[in-house]
């Protein structure tokens, strides 16, 4: 017991880590791609290249290490690229915690330039050192400069058969047509509001606490499609209610009106009252409401 008390406290992880997809299973949202893949991972049809392309927050990172993992899935049983992945293989851990060497992933953001390129041109030579395929992962890939791009487009094209490419981007249209016709191209989605409500009923039951439907809703149309903005609100909303996450809490924290004002300024304004409707609507302003969002 004492030994108990005197152990550190485990650091808090953010409900967006804590619940990061580690299969394609538990992806939400994404059905066309996943079927893809699927179907292409069964017919031994897997490209050299990926473009993953959508909004902030709807996994386009957590799918190139889930991917990542897929190509280098390995069991006592299994010994090729699989998409069912029921448990840990051999490289799993490693490449879900980012700390495998065969999968590098980097940030073009802040790796923009054609010596950073390089570096991955001349990796791209040399074979895995335990696992089956070197994947490179590149985020946010718009962001390389032109010169990386062309550096990049002889290995993209013609690669080592050990080696596939999985880029990510929110802005598609920055990347040069050249790279995109050298990647099969998943687009995606936003998540719809239905699905998000029923994802962050399953975290709020499995963080023990207890939401509104109502809530969860406007949790899930503030987010506007993104899941991992979803899940920091939820995880703020968690931690702002006291017992159950309630519609008027969340409200008041994210600083949407409440409709019962939202009510009585469609009657101030039917009724040509323009002086007290203008006086409801500055209140409404000051207290945070985004007219777009009322």
């Amino acid at each position: 017991a004492g030994a108990a008390a005197d152990a550190p406290a485990k650091p808090y992880v953010v409900l967006a880590r804590k619940y990061r997809p580690q299969t394609f299973d538990d992806l939400i949202g994404q059905d066309a791609m996943v079927r893809t893949l699927r179907n292409a991972f069964a017919a031994k049809r897997i490209a050299q290249g990926y473009m993953l392309t959508g909004v902030r927050g709807v996994g386009k990172t957590t799918t190139a290490r889930i991917l990542a993992r897929a190509l280098n899935y390995e069991t006592e049983t299994v010994h090729g690229p699989s998409i069912d992945m029921p448990v840990l293989g051999r490289h799993c851990a490693d490449i879900i915690e980012s700390r495998h060497p065969d999968v590098v992933e980097m940030d073009a953001a802040s790796n923009t330039g054609i010596d950073n390129v390089r570096e991955i041109i001349e990796s791209a030579r040399y074979k895995p050192l335990t696992a089956r395929t070197k994947v490179f992962i590149i985020d946010e890939v718009h962001m390389l400069s032109k010169g990386a791009f062309n550096a990049l487009l002889k290995t993209l094209e013609e690669p080592p058969e050990h080696v596939k490419f999985i880029f990510a981007t929110t802005e598609i249209r920055k990347v040069p047509v050249t790279v995109l016709s050298r990647c099969q191209r998943f687009d995606l989605r936003r998540v719809d509001v239905p699905l998000l409500v029923e994802h962050f009923g399953r975290i709020v039951a499995n963080e023990g606490a207890t939401a509104e439907d109502e809530a969860l809703a406007t949790i899930a149309r503030a987010a506007e499609g993104s899941v991992r903005d979803g899940l920091s609100i939820l995880d703020q909303a968690i931690a702002y209610s006291t017992g159950t996450v309630g519609a008027e809490n969340v409200r008041a924290m994210l600083g949407l009106a409440d409709r019962g004002r939202i009510f009585d300024l469609v009657e101030l304004t039917v009724g040509g009252q323009a002086g007290k409707a203008l006086e409801a609507f500055g209140a409404l302003h000051r207290d945070g409401a985004d007219p777009g969002q009322i």
